[in-house]
């Protein structure tokens, strides 16, 4: 004798989920269309395998980030810098991805480039080893 589990609930339109594939978040089942971001409706199941829940909202990482992440100043153009964006950092500094470039002659870095870090300015190497700045050095590896 086989028997059939009866379908659930999908905690999200309450209909009974016949579909092949369900979710399951926060305790309760989801149809997969019915997951979905509180702000920008986007599907959860599609945009990764986390969620994020605040103040009775289902959230996706960046609504989360955009409502209640911390926010900070970019140490090259002092500008704010969103929760939700990406940023590069050296010591203590935070930067926009667009700032994080040599202060002298601005030339962008790529992954696994060297910086420096003198007098809390980004260097490129030839401006680090050309020493148009004075004062003590401090080398960060990156």
């Amino acid at each position: 004798c086989m028997s059939r589990e009866k379908p659930r609930g999908c905690a999200g339109c309450n209909g009974k989920i016949r579909d092949r594939f369900m979710l399951q978040a926060l305790d309760r089942y989801w149809h997969e269309d019915c997951l979905k971001c509180a702000c920008c409706d986007c599907r959860l199941g599609r945009v990764g395998s986390t969620l994020y829940t605040r103040a009775n909202l289902i959230l996706c990482r960046r609504d989360y980030l955009r409502l209640f992440g911390v926010t900070g100043n970019c140490a090259a153009c002092s500008k704010l810098i969103p929760a939700f964006e990406m940023v590069m950092r050296a010591r203590d500094n935070v930067y926009h991805l667009d700032c994080f470039a040599c202060q002298l002659c601005r030339q962008r870095f790529c992954v696994g480039d060297k910086f420096f870090l003198k007098n809390n300015m980004i260097l490129c190497q030839l401006d680090y080893e050309g020493g148009h700045l004075n004062g003590s050095t401090e080398r960060q590896p990156q």
